[in-house]
Protein backbone atom coordinates (compact mmCIF):
# COMPACT_ATOMS: atom_id res chain seq x y z
CA UNK A 1 0.00 0.00 0.00
CA UNK A 2 1.33 3.60 -0.93
CA UNK A 3 1.05 6.07 2.36
CA UNK A 4 -0.24 9.87 1.25
CA UNK A 5 2.23 12.47 0.97
CA UNK A 6 3.12 14.56 4.06
CA UNK A 7 0.85 17.92 3.51
CA UNK A 8 2.12 20.89 2.93
CA UNK A 9 1.76 23.46 5.52
CA UNK A 10 2.06 27.33 5.10
CA UNK A 11 -0.18 30.38 5.92
CA UNK A 12 -0.20 32.36 2.71
CA UNK A 13 -2.45 35.54 1.91
CA UNK A 14 -2.91 37.04 -1.63
CA UNK A 15 -4.36 40.54 -2.52
CA UNK A 16 -5.78 41.03 1.39
CA UNK A 17 -8.51 37.81 0.59
CA UNK A 18 -7.43 34.43 2.85
CA UNK A 19 -6.63 31.88 -0.14
CA UNK A 20 -5.11 28.83 2.24
CA UNK A 21 -5.01 28.58 5.77
CA UNK A 22 -2.46 26.25 8.04
CA UNK A 23 -0.32 26.47 10.13
CA UNK A 24 3.54 26.09 9.62
CA UNK A 25 6.72 26.22 12.54
CA UNK A 26 8.86 27.37 9.02
CA UNK A 27 8.46 30.50 6.55
CA UNK A 28 7.42 29.66 2.75
CA UNK A 29 10.03 28.97 0.16
CA UNK A 30 10.55 31.05 -2.37
CA UNK A 31 8.26 28.89 -4.80
CA UNK A 32 5.69 29.41 -2.18
CA UNK A 33 5.76 32.79 -1.98
CA UNK A 34 5.85 33.41 -5.55
CA UNK A 35 2.87 30.79 -5.97
CA UNK A 36 1.41 29.96 -2.70
CA UNK A 37 1.04 26.29 -1.49
CA UNK A 38 -0.46 23.03 -3.19
CA UNK A 39 -3.89 22.54 -4.33
CA UNK A 40 -5.76 19.41 -2.98
CA UNK A 41 -8.03 19.64 -5.08
CA UNK A 42 -7.67 20.46 -9.42
CA UNK A 43 -10.96 21.28 -11.21
CA UNK A 44 -11.02 21.76 -15.03
CA UNK A 45 -13.56 23.76 -16.23
CA UNK A 46 -14.75 26.40 -18.34
CA UNK A 47 -15.54 30.24 -17.12
CA UNK A 48 -18.36 32.40 -18.03
CA UNK A 49 -15.85 33.51 -20.73
CA UNK A 50 -15.27 30.31 -22.14
CA UNK A 51 -11.92 30.26 -21.27
CA UNK A 52 -10.14 26.86 -19.90
CA UNK A 53 -9.18 27.45 -16.18
CA UNK A 54 -7.76 25.56 -13.44
CA UNK A 55 -8.79 25.42 -10.12
CA UNK A 56 -9.47 24.79 -7.01
CA UNK A 57 -13.06 25.29 -5.29
CA UNK A 58 -13.63 27.25 -2.57
CA UNK A 59 -15.64 27.04 0.52
CA UNK A 60 -18.38 29.43 0.00
CA UNK A 61 -21.79 29.28 -1.19
CA UNK A 62 -20.71 31.28 -4.61
CA UNK A 63 -19.18 28.51 -6.24
CA UNK A 64 -15.80 30.17 -7.00
CA UNK A 65 -12.86 29.00 -7.68
CA UNK A 66 -9.00 29.39 -6.78
CA UNK A 67 -6.95 29.91 -9.86
CA UNK A 68 -4.26 26.91 -9.84
CA UNK A 69 -0.83 26.74 -12.12
CA UNK A 70 -1.20 24.53 -14.84
CA UNK A 71 1.15 21.04 -13.83
CA UNK A 72 1.16 19.69 -17.37
CA UNK A 73 2.62 23.07 -18.79
CA UNK A 74 6.38 21.58 -19.41
CA UNK A 75 7.88 18.70 -20.60
CA UNK A 76 8.95 17.10 -17.64
CA UNK A 77 5.86 18.03 -15.83
CA UNK A 78 5.25 18.69 -12.12
CA UNK A 79 3.17 16.48 -8.94
CA UNK A 80 2.00 19.69 -8.30
CA UNK A 81 -0.46 22.59 -8.90
CA UNK A 82 -0.10 25.22 -7.04
CA UNK A 83 -2.68 28.45 -5.67
CA UNK A 84 -2.18 31.68 -7.58
CA UNK A 85 -2.87 34.55 -5.95
CA UNK A 86 -5.37 36.02 -8.57
CA UNK A 87 -8.70 36.84 -8.36
CA UNK A 88 -11.51 34.15 -7.86
CA UNK A 89 -13.63 32.14 -10.66
CA UNK A 90 -17.01 30.74 -11.53
CA UNK A 91 -17.22 27.93 -13.10
CA UNK A 92 -19.67 27.71 -16.33
CA UNK A 93 -19.35 24.18 -17.56
CA UNK A 94 -17.12 21.13 -15.60
CA UNK A 95 -14.44 19.51 -17.94
CA UNK A 96 -12.48 16.76 -17.90
CA UNK A 97 -9.79 16.91 -15.56
CA UNK A 98 -6.63 16.56 -17.52
CA UNK A 99 -5.82 18.56 -20.72
CA UNK A 100 -4.62 17.12 -23.69
CA UNK A 101 -4.15 13.23 -22.58
CA UNK A 102 -1.16 11.81 -24.02
CA UNK A 103 -1.58 8.05 -23.35
CA UNK A 104 -4.71 6.02 -21.72
CA UNK A 105 -3.26 2.47 -20.21
CA UNK A 106 -5.54 0.80 -18.75
CA UNK A 107 -4.91 -2.18 -16.49
CA UNK A 108 -7.42 -5.03 -17.05
CA UNK A 109 -8.35 -8.28 -14.75
CA UNK A 110 -7.18 -6.18 -11.43
CA UNK A 111 -9.59 -7.00 -8.65
CA UNK A 112 -9.69 -10.60 -7.02
CA UNK A 113 -13.81 -10.87 -7.20
CA UNK A 114 -13.77 -9.65 -11.08
CA UNK A 115 -11.40 -12.04 -11.82
CA UNK A 116 -14.08 -15.20 -9.79
CA UNK A 117 -17.07 -13.29 -11.84
CA UNK A 118 -15.23 -13.73 -15.19
CA UNK A 119 -13.87 -17.79 -14.68
CA UNK A 120 -10.04 -16.58 -15.17
CA UNK A 121 -7.23 -17.43 -13.39
CA UNK A 122 -5.46 -14.47 -10.97
CA UNK A 123 -2.74 -12.81 -13.48
CA UNK A 124 0.70 -12.93 -12.75
CA UNK A 125 1.91 -9.99 -13.69
CA UNK A 126 -0.77 -6.33 -14.65
CA UNK A 127 -2.82 -6.76 -17.89
CA UNK A 128 -2.03 -3.96 -20.10
CA UNK A 129 -4.23 -2.51 -22.68
CA UNK A 130 -4.76 0.92 -23.94
CA UNK A 131 -7.96 3.44 -24.94
CA UNK A 132 -7.78 6.34 -27.23
CA UNK A 133 -7.41 10.08 -25.68
CA UNK A 134 -9.89 11.21 -27.81
CA UNK A 135 -12.35 8.67 -25.82
CA UNK A 136 -12.45 11.26 -23.09
CA UNK A 137 -15.54 12.53 -22.38
CA UNK A 138 -16.47 15.06 -19.70
CA UNK A 139 -18.32 14.61 -16.04
CA UNK A 140 -22.32 15.34 -17.24
CA UNK A 141 -21.97 15.00 -20.95
CA UNK A 142 -23.45 12.45 -22.33
CA UNK A 143 -22.10 8.56 -22.82
CA UNK A 144 -23.27 8.10 -26.40
CA UNK A 145 -24.00 4.06 -27.79
CA UNK A 146 -22.58 4.35 -31.20
CA UNK A 147 -24.74 2.96 -33.82
CA UNK A 148 -22.42 -0.26 -34.40
CA UNK A 149 -22.79 -0.77 -30.94
CA UNK A 150 -25.73 -0.32 -29.72
CA UNK A 151 -26.81 -3.12 -27.48
CA UNK A 152 -23.45 -4.21 -25.78
CA UNK A 153 -22.19 -1.29 -24.05
CA UNK A 154 -21.04 -1.97 -20.48
CA UNK A 155 -20.02 -0.05 -17.60
CA UNK A 156 -16.90 -0.28 -15.57
CA UNK A 157 -16.41 2.13 -12.39
CA UNK A 158 -12.35 2.65 -11.94
CA UNK A 159 -10.01 4.43 -9.55
CA UNK A 160 -7.49 6.52 -12.51
CA UNK A 161 -3.97 7.01 -11.39
CA UNK A 162 -2.39 10.85 -12.85
CA UNK A 163 1.30 11.09 -14.43
CA UNK A 164 2.38 14.28 -13.26
CA UNK A 165 6.10 13.65 -13.90
CA UNK A 166 7.96 12.31 -17.18
CA UNK A 167 9.37 9.13 -15.89
CA UNK A 168 10.71 5.55 -17.36
CA UNK A 169 12.10 2.74 -15.58
CA UNK A 170 11.30 3.81 -11.92
CA UNK A 171 10.74 1.06 -9.19
CA UNK A 172 7.28 0.52 -7.21
CA UNK A 173 9.15 2.30 -4.25
CA UNK A 174 9.57 5.52 -6.61
CA UNK A 175 6.13 5.78 -8.14
CA UNK A 176 4.72 8.08 -5.65
CA UNK A 177 7.14 10.90 -6.44
CA UNK A 178 5.88 10.89 -10.22
CA UNK A 179 1.85 10.34 -9.57
CA UNK A 180 0.25 14.22 -9.26
CA UNK A 181 -3.29 12.56 -8.21
CA UNK A 182 -5.87 10.44 -8.74
CA UNK A 183 -9.86 10.56 -10.71
CA UNK A 184 -12.49 8.39 -11.51
CA UNK A 185 -12.92 6.75 -14.79
CA UNK A 186 -15.78 4.73 -16.56
CA UNK A 187 -13.98 2.46 -18.85
CA UNK A 188 -17.04 1.95 -20.86
CA UNK A 189 -16.67 -1.23 -22.65
CA UNK A 190 -18.78 -2.09 -26.57
CA UNK A 191 -18.26 -6.05 -25.47
CA UNK A 192 -18.93 -7.73 -28.80
CA UNK A 193 -16.43 -5.80 -30.11
CA UNK A 194 -14.24 -6.77 -27.61
CA UNK A 195 -14.61 -10.14 -29.11
CA UNK A 196 -14.58 -11.13 -32.34
CA UNK A 197 -15.73 -7.80 -33.48
CA UNK A 198 -12.17 -6.67 -32.66
CA UNK A 199 -10.59 -9.47 -33.74
CA UNK A 200 -9.48 -10.53 -30.64
CA UNK A 201 -7.60 -7.18 -29.46
CA UNK A 202 -9.49 -4.62 -27.18
CA UNK A 203 -8.72 -1.09 -28.68
CA UNK A 204 -11.51 -0.66 -30.49
CA UNK A 205 -14.06 -1.98 -28.09
CA UNK A 206 -12.79 0.75 -25.75
CA UNK A 207 -12.25 3.88 -27.86
CA UNK A 208 -15.54 4.80 -29.47
CA UNK A 209 -16.17 8.27 -28.80
CA UNK A 210 -17.53 9.21 -25.27
CA UNK A 211 -16.41 5.58 -24.19
CA UNK A 212 -13.93 7.15 -21.41
CA UNK A 213 -15.88 9.22 -19.04
CA UNK A 214 -13.26 11.10 -16.51
CA UNK A 215 -13.83 13.46 -13.76
CA UNK A 216 -15.03 15.20 -11.53
CA UNK A 217 -11.06 16.39 -10.54
CA UNK A 218 -8.08 15.38 -9.16
CA UNK A 219 -7.07 14.79 -5.62
CA UNK A 220 -3.87 15.47 -5.04
CA UNK A 221 -1.72 12.75 -4.16
CA UNK A 222 -0.31 14.02 -1.02
CA UNK A 223 -3.95 14.55 0.24
CA UNK A 224 -5.04 10.45 0.12
CA UNK A 225 -4.32 7.29 0.83
CA UNK A 226 -6.06 5.19 -1.56
CA UNK A 227 -5.02 1.80 -0.97
CA UNK A 228 -8.50 0.88 0.69
CA UNK A 229 -10.86 3.50 -0.90
CA UNK A 230 -14.72 1.84 -1.12
CA UNK A 231 -15.66 2.56 -4.57
CA UNK A 232 -19.53 1.91 -6.14
CA UNK A 233 -21.01 2.40 -9.44
CA UNK A 234 -24.87 2.59 -9.63
CA UNK A 235 -27.21 2.61 -12.52
CA UNK A 236 -30.29 4.51 -12.02
CA UNK A 237 -29.90 4.43 -8.77
CA UNK A 238 -29.41 0.87 -8.18
CA UNK A 239 -25.90 -0.35 -7.27
CA UNK A 240 -24.67 -2.94 -9.47
CA UNK A 241 -20.66 -2.49 -8.67
CA UNK A 242 -19.17 -1.87 -4.84
CA UNK A 243 -16.22 -2.84 -3.50
CA UNK A 244 -12.86 -1.54 -2.16
CA UNK A 245 -9.63 -0.71 -3.82
CA UNK A 246 -8.12 -2.88 -1.43
CA UNK A 247 -9.35 -6.35 -3.53
CA UNK A 248 -6.91 -5.36 -6.11
CA UNK A 249 -4.25 -7.93 -7.41
CA UNK A 250 -1.86 -5.09 -7.73
CA UNK A 251 -1.55 -2.22 -5.80
CA UNK A 252 -0.91 1.26 -7.67
CA UNK A 253 2.80 1.49 -7.60
CA UNK A 254 3.35 -1.70 -9.01
CA UNK A 255 0.89 -1.35 -11.39
CA UNK A 256 2.64 1.83 -12.28
CA UNK A 257 6.22 0.90 -12.22
CA UNK A 258 5.11 -1.97 -14.37
CA UNK A 259 3.16 0.89 -16.96
CA UNK A 260 6.95 2.72 -16.88
CA UNK A 261 9.50 -0.74 -17.81
CA UNK A 262 11.79 0.48 -20.85
CA UNK A 263 8.36 2.99 -21.66
CA UNK A 264 8.23 6.59 -21.12
CA UNK A 265 5.58 8.53 -19.28
CA UNK A 266 4.14 11.44 -20.30
CA UNK A 267 3.06 14.33 -17.92
CA UNK A 268 -0.87 14.10 -18.20
CA UNK A 269 -1.04 10.44 -18.85
CA UNK A 270 -3.83 8.33 -17.08
CA UNK A 271 -3.55 4.77 -16.08
CA UNK A 272 -6.84 3.12 -15.23
CA UNK A 273 -6.18 0.49 -12.37
CA UNK A 274 -9.60 -2.03 -13.33
CA UNK A 275 -12.69 -2.34 -12.20
CA UNK A 276 -14.48 -4.67 -9.33
CA UNK A 277 -16.88 -7.32 -9.60
CA UNK A 278 -20.51 -6.68 -10.98
CA UNK A 279 -20.27 -5.59 -14.92
CA UNK A 280 -22.92 -5.92 -16.71
CA UNK A 281 -21.92 -9.15 -18.99
CA UNK A 282 -21.37 -11.19 -16.69
CA UNK A 283 -25.10 -10.88 -15.35
CA UNK A 284 -28.28 -13.30 -16.07
CA UNK A 285 -29.43 -11.69 -18.46
CA UNK A 286 -27.09 -9.20 -19.47
CA UNK A 287 -27.37 -5.85 -18.42
CA UNK A 288 -25.96 -3.15 -20.55
CA UNK A 289 -26.48 0.62 -21.45
CA UNK A 290 -29.68 2.33 -23.05
CA UNK A 291 -30.41 5.34 -24.23
CA UNK A 292 -31.65 7.41 -21.00
CA UNK A 293 -30.04 5.60 -18.21
CA UNK A 294 -27.84 7.06 -15.58
CA UNK A 295 -24.09 6.59 -14.34
CA UNK A 296 -22.64 7.22 -11.55
CA UNK A 297 -18.99 6.43 -10.41
CA UNK A 298 -18.06 6.91 -6.73
CA UNK A 299 -14.75 7.06 -4.87
CA UNK A 300 -14.41 7.20 -0.85
CA UNK A 301 -12.33 10.70 -0.81
CA UNK A 302 -12.61 11.08 -4.95
CA UNK A 303 -15.73 12.22 -5.83
CA UNK A 304 -18.40 11.31 -7.74
CA UNK A 305 -18.83 10.72 -11.45
CA UNK A 306 -21.83 11.13 -13.18
CA UNK A 307 -23.32 10.74 -17.07
CA UNK A 308 -26.06 10.14 -18.72
CA UNK A 309 -26.31 7.86 -21.85
CA UNK A 310 -27.73 8.64 -25.42
CA UNK A 311 -28.13 7.26 -28.85
CA UNK A 312 -25.89 8.38 -31.86
CA UNK A 313 -28.06 10.65 -34.10
CA UNK A 314 -27.12 9.78 -37.80
CA UNK A 315 -29.13 9.66 -41.01
CA UNK A 316 -31.01 5.80 -41.75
Amino acid sequence: AMAARARPTTRWMARGVRRWMCTSERPPTSTERRLGPPARIITRFLDGAGTEQLGQPMDNPYGEFIPLSNPFETKEGSVESRVIGEPLVKMAKLLSPVPNIPAVVCCGLNYRKHAEEVSLPIPERPTLFSKSPSAVQNPYDPIVLPKSARDEVDYEGELAVVIGKKCKDISPEEASDYILGYTIANDITARRWQGKKGGGQWFKSKSFDTFLPLGPSITAAWAIDVSDLALKTTLNGEVVQESRTSDMIFDIPTIVSYCSTDTTLLPGTVILTGTPEGVGFVRDPPLYLKAGDRVEVEIEGIGKLVNMVACTKYRS
